[in-house]
């Protein structure tokens, strides 16, 4: 029985220490990015960020999130994509990939498509907001006590952040975080009736 447990206890060090090696590096990479962008480059990394109805600006959909307005930029999103995107990796490797891809896909179409005209969009926020979406109506389509759980508590932490997909000023870009959060439901509704096992 010892030896089962220490065997149970060796495969979730292993397992923690991938999820810890794959949402550690991501961080790595926008820290490192914005980095360069600020001391070498003079910012002109943003310029590869999504630039709505602009055919070159459609190449942001897979840089915009790893590029960052700023240090305090890349500072706000680093923690709620480490909490985040780890509650969402406890699913699995495969439903953490689909969710992250997918979530870039869609916010950054969503918002080539709406966005306003001469600006340029960056950050990991649309992920954010699709890890939230994706916890949230995971409680909702799969029904189960755990999901329902992790709903709750997304919920009371994170809540408050919904507003961020109404309109606001300040640069914000609302249009990431709205098709970030509408994309992340959608992938709970198509990750649960493809895996209704869904998250733990």
């Amino acid at each position: 029985m010892r030896m089962q447990d220490n065997d149970r206890i060796k495969a979730i060090g292993r397992e923690l220490k991938v999820h810890g090696q794959i949402l550690g590096g991501f961080v790595l990479i926008i820290w490192l990015v914005e980095l360069i962008d600020r001391l070498l480059l003079d910012s002109s990394l943003d310029a590869l960020g999504i630039r709505p109805r602009i055919p070159g600006g459609l190449s942001g959909v897979l840089f915009a999130p790893f590029l960052h307005h700023g240090f305090a930029h890349v500072a706000a999103n680093t923690l709620p994509f480490l909490v985040l995107g780890w509650l969402v990796m406890l699913g699995g490797l495969p439903q953490f990939f689909f969710v992250t891809i997918f979530t870039m896909l869609v916010s950054g179409l969503g918002t080539w498509l709406i966005g306003p005209a001469n600006t340029v969009h960056v950050g990991a926020s649309g992920l954010i907001f699709g890890y939230v979406g994706f916890l949230l109506f995971s409680g909702y389509f799969q029904r189960s006590c755990r999901s329902i759980a992790w709903a709750v508590i997304v919920f009371l932490f994170y809540g408050g952040a919904l507003l961020g997909v109404l309109p606001q000023g300040g640069n914000i870009s609302w249009q990431v975080h709205l098709f970030g959060f509408i994309a992340g439901g959608a992938a709970a509704y198509l990750w649960t009736t493809r895996s209704p096992a869904g998250i733990p």
